[in-house]
């Protein structure tokens, strides 16, 4: 194929889509029948490709996001309050640097990751990596209340261009039948960063230094994540149709997996109908209130869970480090078992109802016993569902909204309005609770039972959409090509996953 064939994007192609048509011309795929032993085992060995390049370095980057967006539960027991909180005997002020990340990151999500969309991606990327690795470092150097607060706000800034963009990223490279374990996969990198980030704090705190704990800790999970920066810029592959990631071969096959049922874009490209698309649509803001549950019992959990196992269960404060670290390593492996399932029975919304209603179950059990080892066990159900619930809802997102621009617009907006839910959850668990916080745990208890409601009523609407366009436009075969140029999810021939 000529190289003036191969890719004949008008000067138009800022303002629209192009068609699967389009892409199928220009890409030149002659691709076999889907039986074809040949394409299958080629196009296998490219998702090994991808999975080798891609998922280590986004899952590495996310371990050390959320090391530093979550480190304060394990700094406040390593005296953070103490030196730069002037005691802070309520609470409050911890609060509020613990809830000012969340401001600074709900308002930039949704304008973060559609600029996203014009900017090569490892450059996107590797750039919040840098700048939030840089934020976290310069934690350990602030003295008081004004200076840690300015870290976590740009914290937060930096975070919000990566968060949202992966799953937008991951949308690229990898179809639906795939991207539930690879979200499992990167989110529960989150669960690792709880347990990692517990041993860390374990050894920090027997550790013979002459500054303060909390100072070292920032320190030591803050640089790495500048450094794998610097590498993703290196290593990262850009979109499909530009990187040169791929042979031609391998890029034939990636465009025909991206356009498979559905149309992609060529290049760094918005359509801003779409993105009046998003803000109309139902269905995010549902999935916000989803996600506003798991967030205020995420936020609540890596926040609090030291101090609460310390004030609920008696331990040490090094103990109570080393104990959260069992609950996040079995949150890791139910959030990757769900996704599994999920995958293979094309099914989101009854698993996110399952895993919220079992985070759920853990709130109450805290909420109603005062056996230690009840609650301990009730810890468990709170990592475990309140995550895999969380890894779930991205995926489920970044194929149900059709084009890739609505995409970058409504995955940022039921994710901003999830990260509502981070602030108050940071809000919900003050000192002067303990040791009960009957407040925090009933809050959230009702808050994720709230979310599986909801989950159920969005299953249901998918199933019911995909019914009456069955029986109005037909079943559409695996081969479908879907013009999802200007219509996005609501094109006739697109079927959600439920």
């Amino acid at each position: 194929m000529s190289s003036e064939n191969r890719f004949k994007a008008s000067e138009k192609s800022s303002e629209k889509d192009f068609s699967a048509e389009d892409v199928k011309v220009e890409v030149a795929v002659d691709r076999p029948a889907e039986s074809s032993d040949a394409w299958f085992r080629e196009e296998r060995k490219l998702v090994r490709k991808l999975d080798g390049r891609i998922l280590p370095l986004a899952c590495l980057l996310y371990l050390f996001a959320y090391l530093d967006r979550s480190n304060l539960g394990n700094a406040r027991n390593q005296g953070l309050p103490d030196d730069v909180l002037g005691g802070d005997e309520t609470g409050v002020l911890f609060d509020w640097v613990n809830s000012v990340f969340f401001f600074s990151y709900v308002l930039c999500q949704v304008p973060a990751t559609i600029v996203s969309k014009l900017v090569a991606p490892r450059i996107w990327l590797a750039g919040a990596a840098i700048g939030w690795g840089i934020c976290s470092t310069l934690m350990s150097t602030t003295f008081d209340f004004g200076g840690i607060m300015t870290t976590r706000v740009f914290l937060g800034i930096f975070e919000a261009g990566f968060g949202p963009a992966i799953p937008l990223y991951f949308s690229l490279f990898y179809t639906k039948q795939e991207m539930g374990l690879r979200m499992a996969y990167w989110f529960g990198f989150a669960a690792v960063a709880g347990a990692f980030g517990g041993i860390i704090a374990f050894g920090i705190q027997h550790a013979d230094i002459d500054i303060e704990r909390w100072r070292l800790l920032f320190i030591v999970e803050g640089i790495p994540a500048v450094i794998l920066g610097v590498v993703s810029y290196f290593l990262l592959p850009d979109r499909p149709e530009s990187t040169s990631f791929f042979t031609e071969r391998e890029r034939q096959i990636v465009l025909e997996r991206m356009n498979r049922a559905t149309s992609g874009d060529i290049g760094a490209t918005v359509n801003k109908a779409h993105i009046y698309m998003a803000f109309k649509d139902w269905r995010i803001y549902t999935g916000g209130i989803i996600y506003f549950g798991l967030n205020a019992a995420l936020a609540s959990t890596s926040a609090f869970l030291p101090t609460i196992l310390k004030d609920t269960l008696g331990y040490s404060d090094a103990n109570s480090q080393l104990l959260t670290v069992p609950p996040y390593a079995v949150a890791a492996v139910v959030l990757t078992l769900f996704s599994m399932f999920s995958d293979r029975y094309q099914t989101r919304g009854i698993p996110i109802a399952i895993a919220s209603s079992i985070g759920a179950i853990g709130y109450l059990l805290n909420l109603v016993s005062n056996n230690g080892h009840v609650r301990y066990f009730g810890v468990f159900c709170i990592t475990s569902g309140t995550y895999t619930g969380i890894g779930l809802i991205i995926a489920w997102f970044a194929h149900n909204l059709g084009s890739e621009t609505k995409k970058a617009t409504g995955i940022p907006m039921f994710m901003a309005i999830g990260q509502c839910g981070s602030v108050t959850g940071s809000h919900l668990f003050p000192k002067t609770d303990g040791p009960r916080y009957m407040k925090g745990f009933g809050v959230v208890c009702g808050l994720e039972f709230l979310g599986a409601i909801c989950a159920l009523i969005m299953s249901a609407s998918y199933r019911w959409d995909n019914a009456r366009r069955d029986r109005d436009e037909g079943v559409p075969t695996a081969d479908t090509k879907v013009n999802v140029s200007e219509l996005a999810d609501r094109a006739p021939n697109f079927r959600y996953v439920p």
